[in-house]
């Protein structure tokens, strides 16, 4: 249902940033109440959606604590591309060129990133995408990559999805949306705007809080219960 994301490879030559965060999960705790970990839900932007070639060009991410949404404490920044150009993607998060000429480029981004979400577990809608990217992006100015557990909301919604249809479903699986808008629609959740990098992570944080009330509910109150109910996978990056 969601993802311990762990990182694929190490590099000698570590940002500090990157090795004091892989010292704080070198004994991660699942066993602890929900409650007592710090969340952090993020989301990028993207030039577009070719894993080797596109970049990012914006973060957002909001805290959670207690189980509650923090919103004194946002990170929403966007990243001038090594290549500015418009491209297919530009139609979407209608984020132009014009726009990211004056941003930061990712050398000063990330590391604030990183000191934001020191010792937080990553929320993500899809989560493994942004990783991808933002780990792509940790290899090339700090190093190496992030160890932040990750939970992936999408897994989450596919996991709840199973248990509340049971063995009475009729329904083709692909017949059910996991978009983020639509199961945010359907749980009647606050809706924000989308493909906006801070928006669509405060959209993501209210998921998030959804599927973690409905597990506690059902008695699963660590992340050691819901792995050893069988909704924690491995991945490693």
């Amino acid at each position: 249902m969601f993802d311990l994301l762990k990182p694929a490879g190490w590099f000698s030559s570590q940002d500090p940033l990157l090795l004091r965060n892989k010292d704080y999960f070198a004994n991660f705790d699942q066993g602890r109440p929900l409650a007592e970990y710090t969340f952090v839900v993020c989301d990028t932007e993207l030039t577009g959606l070719d894993w080797k070639k596109d970049e990012l060009i914006s973060i957002g991410a909001v805290m959670i604590k207690d189980l509650q949404i923090d919103l004194s404490s946002t990170f929403h920044h966007y990243i001038r591309p090594a290549n500015l150009r418009h491209t297919l993607a530009t139609l979407v998060h209608r984020i132009t060129p014009e726009q990211l000429k004056k941003a930061e480029p990712i050398e000063e981004v990330l590391p604030r990133f990183l000191k934001y979400i020191n010792g937080s577990l990553l929320v993500g809608h899809h989560l493994m995408l942004d990783m991808h990217f933002l780990n792509k992006a940790a290899k090339a100015v700090l190093g190496g990559t992030l160890s932040n557990p990750g939970v992936d909301t999408m897994r989450m919604a596919q996991g709840y999805k199973r248990v509340q249809l049971g063995h009475y479903h009729e329904h083709n699986p692909r017949e059910i949306s996991y978009n983020l808008d639509d199961l945010s629609r359907e749980y009647n959740l606050p809706l924000f705007k989308p493909h906006d990098a801070l928006e669509d992570a405060l959209q993501t944080a209210y998921l998030f809080l959804y599927f973690i009330k409905k597990f506690r509910k059902g008695g699963l109150i660590t992340l050691k219960d819901i792995y050893q109910a069988g909704r924690v996978g491995s991945l490693r990056y």
